[in-house]
């Protein structure tokens, strides 16, 4: 009885955590599909899809279409150089080298500044030195401080557990660095990869504290939201915030059908015993 008491209180709580954690996610999703006469609150007026056709449309507050696509563009460029970069240096720290140490926790060190700190920081750099910010230069850089540094450790954990012999064997056969990193590493560590890829997408996607002043005058789209939320009193905004999730999901979809792809190469086991003679 008291492990039955333990078990229902335990899942009452952990209830109480999802509604806690989805609720207002959920409860915009609902309030975006007003009707054309409806508000922000509940009750909703009639159920319509209004909401999602005036997203692009000329008479609403804002350019979402173009913050959307800055966002799409820098979350691409963020997300490419986290993964070739962190590939890289997983490699590089599988053997010790001089300084090795030290730049580890330089690179580390960008987590631990206030985010904001971080966007004026480089703001003002880019302003003494008369540089214009934009999206695509001091917003890049400034996202790389924070989503680099995941990328690596998470590239370092994976290659902390990486057994050695799957190389050994393809040198054996004969095979250059380049073929052993080609076709015996690299689709092994895959779907880690597509995980790191996962991961600075999202980051960078839904960044707003290190592109508050790096971004110039081009928004991304978390900051044409908090423009929007000073004029617009509309379930728009509340339909925009459901088509970012319903992307953010499209995209976990994509990498987890990608990851699945991979398994089976994830599936192999090194060799050892006589079979690898």
């Amino acid at each position: 009885m008291p492990g039955r008491l333990a078990r229902f209180l335990l899942t009452g709580l952990f209830a109480l955590f999802l509604l806690f954690l989805y609720g207002p996610t959920l409860t915009i999703a609902v309030l975006s599909f007003q009707g054309p006469d409806g508000g922000l609150t509940f009750p909703m007026n009639g159920v319509s899809l209004h909401w999602f056709g005036q997203l692009f449309a000329t008479q609403a507050v804002g350019d979402i279409g173009a913050a959307l696509k800055r966002s799409l563009a820098l979350a691409a460029m963020v997300t490419a150089t986290t993964v070739v970069v962190s590939l890289a240096a997983g490699m590089a720290f599988r053997r010790r080298f001089p300084g090795a140490t030290v730049l580890f926790y330089l690179t580390l060190a960008s987590l631990i500044v206030p985010s904001i700190l971080v966007s004026l920081g480089i703001g003002l750099l880019f302003n003494l030195m008369e540089w214009e910010p934009a999206w695509y230069s001091s917003a890049y850089g400034a996202q790389l401080t924070w989503i680099l540094p995941f990328g690596l450790l998470i590239m370092f954990a994976v290659f902390n557990r990486f057994d050695r012999a799957w190389e050994e064997a393809a040198r054996d056969m004969g095979a250059t660095p380049w073929q052993e990193f080609v076709h015996v590493v690299l689709p092994i560590i895959a779907p880690s990869v597509v995980g790191i890829a996962l991961f600075g997408f999202t980051l960078s996607f839904d960044e707003f504290a290190r592109t508050l002043m790096t971004a110039g005058n081009g928004n991304t789209l978390p900051l044409e939201i908090l423009g929007m939320t000073t004029t617009v009193t509309t379930p728009v905004l509340y339909a925009l915030g459901t088509a970012s999730t319903a992307l953010s999901f499209v995209v976990i979809g994509c990498a987890i059908l990608g990851m699945r792809g991979l398994r089976p190469v994830g599936r192999l086991r090194p060799p050892h015993g006589p079979e690898a003679q």
